[in-house]
């Protein structure tokens, strides 16, 4: 082989490896970042991964909001209304953050079933629900024409 062929041979090789090798990473680090949405019946149902960072969302019950005396624990159901889900969280819950709203919680599902929250999400208006929960709620048959939530 003529050598400034087997120098341009090893150089797009080269190339080629270095691209490869920075696509993996790139894919890595984005697979590790990533928060699937699940429903209350997903994660009833035992489609949610163990120990792995996801968002849970529906509609806190009313009634189920139970607050710490002493600390910043709060635990509260979520519910979309076919099944319903437990999330315990430790911090201030956002202003907006009440009872039969929407709301989305990122955190870890544990092994007795309970969403361990690191960060609630709650409404900002009074027309705008998460689109993941508008999209479970509407999926389940449980919302009315005008967007609003039915029991």
């Amino acid at each position: 082989m003529n050598p400034q062929r087997k120098k341009r041979l090893l150089l797009i090789l080269g190339l080629l490896a270095g691209v490869a090798v920075a696509l993996g990473l790139a894919l890595s680090a984005l697979q590790q970042n990533i928060n699937l949405f699940y429903t209350p019946t997903q994660i009833a149902n035992g489609e949610a991964p163990l120990d792995t960072r996801i968002r849970a969302g529906g509609m806190v019950e009313k009634g189920s909001v139970q607050r710490s005396g002493d600390s910043l624990d709060v635990r509260f159901v979520v519910t979309d209304f076919n099944r319903s889900v437990a999330i315990s969280y430790r911090g201030i819950l956002p202003d907006l953050f009440r009872e039969g709203q929407g709301i989305v919680a990122l955190g870890k599902l544990n092994a007795e079933g309970v969403v361990v929250a690191d960060e609630v999400l709650a409404k900002h208006d009074e027309k705008y629900m998460p689109p993941e929960v508008s999209k479970a709620l509407k999926d389940s048959g449980k919302t009315a024409a005008n967007g609003e939530v039915r029991p």
